[in-house]
């Protein structure tokens, strides 16, 4: 066990600035930093870096490291993935282009609309992909498996929560 688990945690009572009629200046200005809150800012900041280091890993663009990550997940449709990446359906396509010249992904026609098609990621785009994230996913692997339940349970509990205070953003 750290050091830091065998102290009384830190109580924090923070009051919304809307609540305190604070300007949101003052607010931040009162925030009380914890160890929890900075690793999890150090956290977001690497995962913000993380992608284009991908990229350049696996010699692709930044852009096209996301639409190979995209799909990975599941198919998506050129339009999606131009929303995404917040760019045109233009250069989501010349992306999508360069993806399948290389490739990494296919189109394919919609399941269920015949007049469009998804992009998927092929084979290739998978092992280019993978290969690059599997030390980091046998580690993330090792650290929840070093876990107890309980612990398990108070930080999904924990990172749900901060998923959730992020996407407000989005």
């Amino acid at each position: 066990m750290s050091e830091r688990s065998t102290q009384e945690p830190a109580r924090h009572t923070l009051v919304q600035p809307e609540a305190e009629g604070l300007p949101h200046s003052r607010w931040v200005g009162s925030w009380e930093r914890s160890q929890t809150l900075d690793a999890l800012r150090s956290l977001l900041d690497t995962s913000r870096r993380a992608t284009p280091a991908l990229a350049r890993r696996a010699d692709l663009s930044h852009s096209e490291a996301a639409v190979l990550e995209h799909v990975m997940d599941e198919p998506a449709g050129p339009t999606e993935l131009a929303q995404r990446l917040g760019v045109t359906s233009a250069a989501a396509s010349g992306i999508v282009d360069r993806l399948v010249a290389r490739g990494h992904v296919a189109r394919e026609p919609h399941p269920s609309d015949r007049r469009r098609t998804v992009v998927v990621a092929t084979d290739s785009g998978r092992e280019e992909m993978l290969g690059h994230l599997m030390p980091m996913f046998a580690d993330l692997a090792r650290l929840d498996q070093e876990l107890s339940p309980q612990e398990r349970d108070v930080v999904l509990r924990f990172l749900t929560a901060a998923e959730r205070a992020v996407s407000r953003l989005l």
